[in-house]
């Protein structure tokens, strides 16, 4: 038998960045044995800022890398891009460089680009997905359920799990529209006689999360403020409806892995969308979203599997490099 691949997931360490990468390798890990190692790239303060062609290893804050170098090096975030473009000359052309997001530089110099295809990215290194790679899978959250189980499951249907975001360069959460949109959740949920699941992201501003939680407290469910483990995992796994906010891609390609309705709550807008409303049309193409019309109707799609779509294609390409 052949040793297991190995894979490097590369980045600042970021968990948002990170994840990207490390679900990635995983989705790799799951079709062909595979180990994971993840890299964690800082550049020295007086160097951070520099342009990525004038960064060199010397500059790194963290260890300096080194061999025996992987199969499979997969990195996210500008952080790596310096060593991205020379671990395949250093491994003396062994390891295959994959690279998520738009790296806006040297394109051409990795193995492979797994971008967005909102982003409207091109080239012959570039593989298109909808949303970014990321670590959902219906396994996975059922894996994790049983952790909120015990505070979960007496919850009356249909559990309506609510995903909110903040602000951004092109939305912005409001104080009062927090408030608009924590009184239409409010009223749909009521009208089902459901229950609520909600969570906030680090990007929520304070007085956007105040309001809704005052606003939403009294129905019966689980409003996690930061406390102890997060619950997102049991949250996608128990819902039968999730509710997102339009600003985060990656919430609603990881939303519309669960093949739940994914309903998509607006927000204000500070700049053109056109990115967004991309990968939102794309999402509501395929059945997975539909804007959120304060009412809660269930539908029923194919679950997005986008990053398993994605490591087939990495596979493929390393077989045939």
């Amino acid at each position: 038998m052949s040793d297991p691949l190995s894979i490097w997931v590369v980045s600042d360490g970021r968990a948002g960045i990170e994840n990207q990468a490390l679900g990635l390798a995983e989705a790799v890990q799951r079709l062909t044995p595979a180990e994971i190692t993840v890299k964690h790239i800082r550049w020295r303060p007086l160097f951070d800022r520099l342009p990525s062609a004038l960064k060199t290893p010397a500059m790194l804050a963290s260890e300096p890398l080194k061999g025996p170098w992987p199969d499979l090096w997969i990195a996210t975030g500008r952080a790596t891009l310096p060593l991205s473009i020379r671990v395949r000359a250093w491994s003396g052309g062994k390891t295959f460089v994959v690279q998520t997001q738009d790296p806006r530089w040297a394109n051409a110099r990795y193995d492979m680009i797994v971008a967005p295809a909102h982003d409207g990215l091109s080239g012959d290194n570039v593989f298109e997905i909808t949303g970014s790679p990321h670590r959902i899978t219906p396994d996975r959250i059922a894996k994790a359920a049983p952790a909120f189980a015990k505070q979960i499951a007496p919850l009356a249907h249909p559990r309506v799990a609510v995903l909110i975001g903040g602000k951004s360069k092109a939305f912005d959460l409001t104080e009062a529209h927090a408030a608009d949109l924590a009184d239409r959740i409010a009223e749909a949920v009521r009208a089902v006689g459901g229950s609520l699941m909600l969570t906030f992201s680090r990007r929520t501003p304070q007085a956007a999360k105040a309001v809704m939680t005052e606003r939403l407290s009294d129905l019966p469910g689980w409003i996690w403020e930061g406390a102890g483990e997060n619950p997102m995992f049991g949250f996608l796994h128990f819902a039968d409806h999730i509710l997102v906010t339009e600003d985060s891609a990656n919430m609603a390609a990881e939303a519309a892995s669960t093949g739940k309705p994914v309903h998509i709550l607006p927000m204000v807008p500070l700049k053109s969308g056109d990115k967004f409303a991309r990968l939102h049309d794309d999402l509501g193409e395929r059945g997975a979203t539909r804007p959120f019309d304060g009412t809660l109707d269930g539908w029923t799609y194919s679950p997005l599997a986008e990053t398993e779509r994605a490591a087939r294609a990495v596979l493929e390409a390393m077989g045939t490099r």
